[in-house]
């Protein structure tokens, strides 16, 4: 039976609605398991200390876009770099170099600050750098511009993570449909 003019789309009156639903629930349930393996457990929770983020953050990640992460995406504010000064701060190098090899290191970084003069002020630290959006571009301009430095990248955009210091920021994930988000202030604190 099909819905008529005036129909709000609310659940069927038609009998047997509630058996219906009670087997459409069992058979979700039955489809999707509750618990992970051990051994998969084990390895995640290496994977999270490789990255440098606790467990909870990386298996939420996971679970939502159903990737692992291949890269993190800084944005100039999440790097600390201000319009005179380009190189990152000691405590951010270090953090960038314990990621070396474990995930690609991207950034976004705002004028005037060059991406050539932040991968000069900052040597290996960085796989990819490039201009960040502008806070007037649209979601597709974003989408377009961060797209640009993810194949430059060489990222896949479901398996990239942002570490943004602003809300501003964080629009970004949506706008290039990123894997997620972590606050700088966490991804940068001492201890991981």
């Amino acid at each position: 039976m099909t819905a008529g003019i005036g129909h709000n789309g609310g659940p069927t009156m038609e009998g047997g609605y509630r058996w219906r639903k009670h087997v459409w629930t069992k058979a979700r349930a039955e489809l999707i398991p509750n618990t992970v393996p051990l051994e998969i457990v084990r390895r995640r929770v290496k994977r999270a200390a490789e990255l440098g983020i606790d467990y909870r953050t990386y298996a939420s990640i996971r679970a939502a876009s159903g990737h692992d992460v291949v890269a993190f995406l800084f944005s100039g504010n999440a790097l600390e770099l201000r319009p005179r000064r380009v190189a990152v701060p000691e405590r951010v190098s270090a953090r960038l170099q314990a990621l070396d090899g474990a995930a690609g290191r991207l950034a976004a970084v705002y004028a005037p600050a060059h991406p050539s003069a932040v991968a000069q002020a900052n040597p290996g630290l960085l796989d990819e750098i490039a201009a960040a959006p502008a806070f007037t571009e649209s979601w597709s301009a974003m989408r377009e511009r961060l797209s640009g430095l993810l194949a430059a990248g060489g990222a896949k955009r479901d398996g990239v993570v942002l570490v943004s210091a602003t809300s501003v920021e964080q629009e970004w994930c949506g706008a290039a449909r990123l894997a997620g988000v972590i606050p700088a202030e966490r991804f940068f604190a001492v201890g991981g």
